[in-house]
């Protein structure tokens, strides 16, 4: 079905998504769909109006900072490719129910977990939207195993702590994939806070 559709592909960061995605808009452009591609422009890790994947392949994108805005980026396509979902605000869901009722394909990607290993944004929505979701998974950085789901981000090559921002754009130096053993969250304000419990019952005692 080319039409009335839309496919989902998910996963930790490094685990091809956005290579799968231009794969599979390749096939698109080759099968003569005329064929938009969306990216939104708090993504910057694109220094202009393309995306790219880690292995060097890319397309021309439209930048986008809200999901309404698509509506008007995609009248005459056939098939609309939309890359990190997860960043786009709540009206994605709509956006793209809409697309589907209106006979277009839609291809997308987008991290289903955010750094805390939480679910991300409309992410999850979107997976239960979707007519097709592939789960891809990444090689583990710390023990090289092929089954990564969690994205780690780093600073200073350390595990970043749980209070910091929701949403830092980065690279392969502020994030790698590793698997559930591997991944690591530290909370230093529960640490904090339990060290401090912890010295108020000793100058009770």
């Amino acid at each position: 079905m080319d039409g009335y559709s839309f496919e989902l592909i998910t996963g930790p960061m490094s685990c091809g998504k956005t290579e799968e995605l231009l794969r599979r808009v390749r096939r698109c452009i080759i099968a003569k769909k005329k064929v938009v591609v969306i990216s939104p422009d708090v993504d910057t890790r694109a220094k202009g109006d393309y995306i790219e994947s880690r292995s060097g392949l890319w397309l021309d994108a439209i930048k986008v900072k809200h999901s309404l805005q698509i509506m008007s980026c995609v009248r005459e396509a056939q098939v609309v490719a939309i890359d990190e979902l997860q960043f786009f605000d709540s009206n994605i869901v709509k956006v793209i129910t809409q697309l589907m009722n209106d006979g277009k394909k839609v291809i997308g990607t987008g991290l289903e977990l955010d750094f805390k290993a939480e679910p991300f944004g409309s992410m999850p929505e979107l997976m239960c939207i979707a007519t097709r979701v592939d789960k891809l998974h990444a090689v583990c950085m710390k023990c090289g195993c092929e089954h990564a789901t969690r994205t780690q981000r780093l600073i200073d090559g350390h595990p970043a702590d749980k209070s910091s921002p929701l949403i830092m754009i980065g690279g392969d130096e502020t994030y790698e994939a590793r698997c559930i053993k591997c991944y690591e969250l530290p909370d230093v304000k529960a640490k904090k806070k339990a060290l401090g419990l912890k010295l108020l019952q000793f100058n009770k005692d």
